[in-house]
């Protein structure tokens, strides 16, 4: 199977060039797309919160992914270097049509995802140092570090904003897609419902209209 992957960040951005390039691309190594997964999101998700992440388990060895750019797949090298590691282990072909990268069982191969590693642990090291150092100034300005009791947490921030989820659920958008835009699990909507009761009927509402629907 040879699966097509497009990404953007953002309803204002077009998927149509990457899926041409694509096309391109398979046509130039006399191959043919099988299959299109597209989606909006950030490429700061990680893969398991996307389509990318069932995608990959889905694939078996031999089948190929294509991609525009190595940054469709993820934001942060830690996230490429972990997406690449589970392709070579299912040996998954990966492509990227604008880089020329590819990753198969050929040696440049090997020797490129270890550059790859070699810069995934240099942006390891250099976030933990910034931390560290972010931290070591806090403190040193008398700063008290952890959270405040009564600070701004996610469930603080819905309930802030549960006359705008309330509004969201009557007009029919599905909890999934309320947590994906407000960047919260389900767990943590759920903590929610149960602090705000209009929340609550409004979901109840939404269910007795799709029954209504059903019958």
């Amino acid at each position: 199977m040879i699966v097509g992957y497009l990404r953007v960040s953002t309803c204002r951005q077009h998927l149509t060039n990457q899926q041409e390039e694509i096309q391109r691309f398979a046509a130039g190594r006399h191959l043919s797309v099988d299959r299109w997964v597209t989606e909006i999101v950030s490429g700061k998700k990680n893969e398991r919160e996307r389509k990318l992440g069932p995608l990959l388990r889905k694939m078996t060895a031999g089948d190929t992914i294509i991609v525009t750019e190595i940054s469709r797949l993820s934001r942060t090298m830690r996230d490429i270097m972990s997406i690449m590691g589970k392709c070579l282990k299912k040996k998954i072909n990966l492509y990227t049509t604008k880089e020329g990268y590819a990753f198969d069982e050929s040696i440049n191969s090997k020797v490129l995802c270890f550059a790859f590693g070699l810069v995934a642990e240099i942006e390891r090291n250099l976030i933990s140092l910034r931390t560290r150092e972010a931290l070591a100034a806090r403190k040193a300005n008398g700063v008290v570090l952890g959270r405040r009791k009564g600070s701004y947490t996610k469930t603080n921030v819905l309930l802030k904003n549960r006359s705008v989820i309330v509004s969201m659920l009557d007009a029919g958008i599905s909890i999934n897609s309320i947590c994906r835009q407000l960047n919260v699990s389900r767990e943590t909507f759920y903590k929610f419902r149960r602090k705000a009761p209009e929340v609550d009927e409004a979901i109840k509402r939404k269910e007795s209209r799709r029954c209504g629907h059903q019958a």
